[in-house]
């Protein structure tokens, strides 16, 4: 650890000596968010409080999907699932269910329905402008499943010349591996954006995007591997996934209308290798033989298109969004000739997971056209309709199928009391004809303490409908016995948040920024496998426990001539409850702390950025008895840093820009986690979170 410390120390020193010598160079612009919005309006102008990932810092972490840039956000933990190749965000403390992810403001389409659990590493970012992160309920604003935030991809609908190029490719090494080869070693990324604006009116834009991931064996030796005698040492602790996807716009703007149509696509292929390779005589009469394992691969094809308007009705604004998604995910499994490197069978593609919805939501506002008070009227409909097999997470039968439609309606209104002081209030319907109707409401205030300063206090409700595994999951054999429970009901949540926001600023030399901010979650009649009876090892899902927690945080960001640098931390304490029995109401406290680092050369434009990261350990109370007679006791999840070092030096006028680095420079991999104990057999266990240090060259092209 001190070798860490040391090292953090010894590359910020050196930033902040360059600092001393040059000048900044970058012009204030002012970030404009849309989360929660009645309309596109600046950061500081925002009821909510957003934090915003812009493309610039995008471009400097050499990020190349979702996941990887928010792996740096204080307070979200990104989970890789290395059995499905899944990545989903955890937002203080609670995962990927109770977390919303759009794209452009809509609810993207994932296994489990819309929204929620999506899977992170399918989200490029090779196209997008920035990305908004809400932490707090906001189900008022986007209904079922925004309990714990909200984080929203905007994508680029604008350019600045009349055609523009960008190509770029990327090459990673994963820890130690690295082969360029087809079925080879590392990661290889390739992308290419086309921007053109037809007129003044009309804009177009094509994107693709290429990745390859090539897995890594860790612990394993790889899909060649077989041996005379069972061994469970074939295939690869991180499975290898290939993923194309291509998105195309079409954007009109003129006066007060402006509209857009896009359409994306994402083909991902999942490759999941035996662990073992059984011996199979050939009956050559010469005691031949050879070694067959079962392989499986995993095929994903997700659509989404989606069209938006924003118009005027006279003086009522209205922006509408209509879209229809498509995921469906495949499998097949095929007998693979380890020693002879080849496939002797083939079974027929079968569809495992399938989701269509039908989307819209459309809002109305500035009814009064007047700026002191404002109110907002929206609708949101989905219908989502699709089936889950036996494949999916072992369910009763060979296929669950569903149509679920929710309807909602939800008004809130906003009033500017003087121009220091700004309230807003609303409350949401929603129906579903499958739950209880849902009811939500929130309060937020805006207080502006000088012309620099200002105090935002929210809060807010938010519901989360149970998933498909919660609901129907009946997996049961000699080892196993694990059930759904259709009788479960809603989740139910609040947060209260309390946010202190600063800016110091001399004459464009230097800006100093700084935030306090207090948030607490309070989830009711949250879903958990609890054990039944010991003798018996028979799990259930149930509505039995309450999770709280309450952050305390604060961050400060510095430009000062050349170098821009960032500092955060925070503090979270979480209390627990499991059942209506004696149960431990302690709180249990875990610090984070992160730093980033940016520098530009003046006369080379040589451009450092750094990273860090802290999680600290986790202790969370866990039941090793059962429903009757529960035992609690501490399991704890290992702390970890991760740090990332990325230098950039562009050539050619700018057109032409070649990069360097080292990702995880800590080599983190596993992570102990004693916390799992009562969910089935788990133990224990050495936790598969990141595969290692990497190293990445990526040169882009800019026309």
């Amino acid at each position: 650890m001190n070798r860490k410390i040391m090292s953090v120390a010894a590359l910020l020193a050196i930033s902040y000596a360059f600092a001393q010598k040059d000048s900044l160079g970058q012009k204030n612009i002012e970030e404009v968010v849309l989360t929660g919005q009645y309309n596109p309006q600046s950061v500081n102008k925002s009821m909510y409080k957003v934090e915003v990932i812009n493309a610039e810092q995008i471009k400097n972490m050499a990020a190349t999907n979702v996941a990887d840039v928010l792996n740096q956000s204080l307070n979200i933990l990104i989970i890789p699932d290395t059995t499905s190749g899944n990545s989903t965000a955890n937002i203080m403390g609670l995962d990927g269910s109770y977390v919303k992810i759009l794209i452009d403001n809509i609810p993207v389409v994932g296994d489990t329905g819309l929204g929620s659990n999506i899977d992170l590493t399918k989200l490029t970012i090779s196209n997008v402008e920035r990305i908004e992160v809400v932490q707090g309920s906001m189900g008022v604003e986007y209904g079922n499943g925004a309990l714990a935030g909200i984080i929203n991809i905007i994508t680029r609908k604008n350019a600045s010349k009349k055609i523009s190029l960008r190509a770029l490719v990327q090459e990673e090494t994963v820890r130690d591996t690295y082969d360029i080869r087809k079925k080879g070693k590392g990661r290889h990324i390739q992308n290419i954006n086309i921007d053109y604006n037809l007129d003044k009116n009309w804009f177009a834009n094509i994107n693709f995007n290429h990745n390859d991931f090539n897995g890594y064996e860790g612990g394993k030796n790889g899909y060649k591997f077989f041996y005379t005698t069972p061994t469970d040492k074939r295939g690869y602790d991180w499975n290898p996934k290939d993923q194309l996807d291509g998105s195309a716009l079409i954007k009109y703007s003129k006066n007060n209308t402006t509209f857009f149509y896009k359409l994306s696509y994402l083909k991902e292929k999942f490759y999941y290798y035996s662990p073992d390779a059984e011996r199979k005589p050939l009956n050559d009469g010469n005691g031949g033989a050879t070694y067959l394992a079962t392989d499986r691969e995993y095929n994903t094809d997700r659509w989404i298109h989606q069209f938006n308007i924003q118009s005027k009705l006279g003086n009522i604004r209205y922006n509408g969004d209509f879209s229809y998604q498509s995921q469906d995910r495949k499998y097949f499994d095929y007998g693979y000739d380890v020693p002879n490197r080849q496939i002797l069978n083939e079974n027929q593609e079968q569809s495992y997971y399938k989701t269509n919805v039908i989307y819209s939501r459309g809002m109305f506002s500035n009814f009064l056209n007047n700026r002191t008070f404002d109110f907002q009227l929206g609708y949101e409909l989905d219908h989502t309709s699709g089936y889950a097999s036996l494949i999916a997470g072992e369910f009763d039968g060979n296929t669950i199928k569903r149509k679920i439609f929710t309807y909602s309606n939800f008004l809130s209104a906003e009033w500017n009391i003087t121009d220091k002081l700004s309230i807003r209030s609303g409350a949401r319907l929603s129906l579903n004809d499958s739950f209880n109707n849902q009811f939500n409401y929130s309060a937020t205030a805006k207080y502006r303490t000088s012309a620099h300063s200002d105090i935002r206090a929210s809060f807010g409700t938010a519901n989360r409908y149970p998933t498909y595994d919660e609901l129907y999951t009946y997996f049961v054999n000699i080892n196993h016995d694990l059930q759904g429970n259709p009788d479960l009901t809603p989740e139910k949540g609040r947060t209260f948040g309390l946010f202190w926001n600063h800016v110091l600023t001399n004459t464009g030399s230097w800006k100093i920024n700084y935030n306090t901010n207090f948030l607490y979650v309070d989830v009711k009649d949250k879903i958990d496998m609890i054990l039944m009876d010991v003798n018996s090892s028979t799990y259930r899902y149930y509505n039995l426990d309450y999770y709280r927690n309450m952050m305390l945080s604060a961050d400060a960001n510095f430009q000062v001539n050349r170098l821009s640098f960032g500092v955060r931390a925070s503090l979270n304490g979480v209390s627990q409850k499991f059942d209506e029995k004696s149960a431990p109401s302690d709180i249990n406290y875990y610090f984070q702390a992160g730093a980033n680092a940016n520098y530009r050369l003046k006369n080379w434009d040589t451009q450092f950025s750094l990273f860090y990261k802290f999680n600290g350990e986790e202790k969370k109370y866990r039941n090793s008895g059962d429903i009757k007679n529960p035992v609690f006791d501490i399991g704890t999840v290992q702390s970890f840093s991760m740090m990332d070092f990325i230098i950039s030096q562009p050539f050619y006028n700018n057109h032409l820009e070649f990069s360097l680095g080292v990702k995880n420079i800590f080599d983190v991999t596993n992570l102990n986690d004693t916390t799992l104990s009562s969910q089935g057999h788990s133990t224990t266990t050495s936790r598969l979170s990141f595969y290692g240090r990497s190293y990445l060259a990526r040169l882009t092209y800019q026309f």
